[in-house]
């Protein structure tokens, strides 16, 4: 029995001997892809959207990606914008696309724009997508917001006929 004590002792000090004791954890690797999407409707805009385009709705997916210094801070970000429409009047066209710093039920100042053309994103048979990459972010804060506070901006698409917004949807982060 006083063997089996001994092979113990033994074992544990081995055990001891091949610890780590720098505690040489990797730290976690800071997130530097971000998802959010939003439902669009026009029952969400303020003011509210008026006339035949009101039967519209869509999704909006921004993917912002940062990068960040040595001490992990953004210090940079863009966004990339897919936003998928359906049901509108064939041959509406959508005139201006961005995110707003504003709450539920609020019109709130642009933050980041798409940057769509006139004419760019138009739909011939009331359905329809807008692409965008690249977009930056400035100041590079407003990232560190909308991170922090997700539903706090909504995205929105326009119309000439809905100069105010015609779907609008408050972002939710999902990654």
């Amino acid at each position: 029995m006083k063997r089996v004590y001994v092979l113990i002792a033994l074992v544990g000090v081995l055990m001891a001997g091949c610890s780590d004791d720098n505690n040489t954890t990797p730290a976690p690797t800071a997130q530097n892809r971000f998802v959010f999407t939003a439902t669009l409707s026009p029952a969400n805009e303020v003011p509210a959207a008026v006339g035949p385009e009101t039967s519209g709705t869509g999704t909006a997916t921004v993917t912002m990606n940062v990068t960040r210094d040595s001490a992990g801070a953004i210090n940079a970000a863009t966004i990339d914008f897919l936003s998928l429409m359906s049901n509108f009047p064939a041959g509406t066209i959508i005139t201006a696309a961005h995110i707003h710093n504003g709450a539920a039920g609020v019109a709130a100042p642009v933050v980041v724009s798409t940057g769509i053309a006139q004419g760019e994103v138009t739909m011939p048979n009331g359905s329809g997508s807008l692409v965008k990459n690249g977009v930056a972010v400035s100041p590079v804060d407003l990232a560190n917001q909308m991170i922090n506070n997700p539903s706090g901006f909504y995205f929105n698409i326009h119309t000439a006929t809905n100069p105010g917004g015609i779907a609008r949807g408050q972002l939710t982060r999902t990654q």
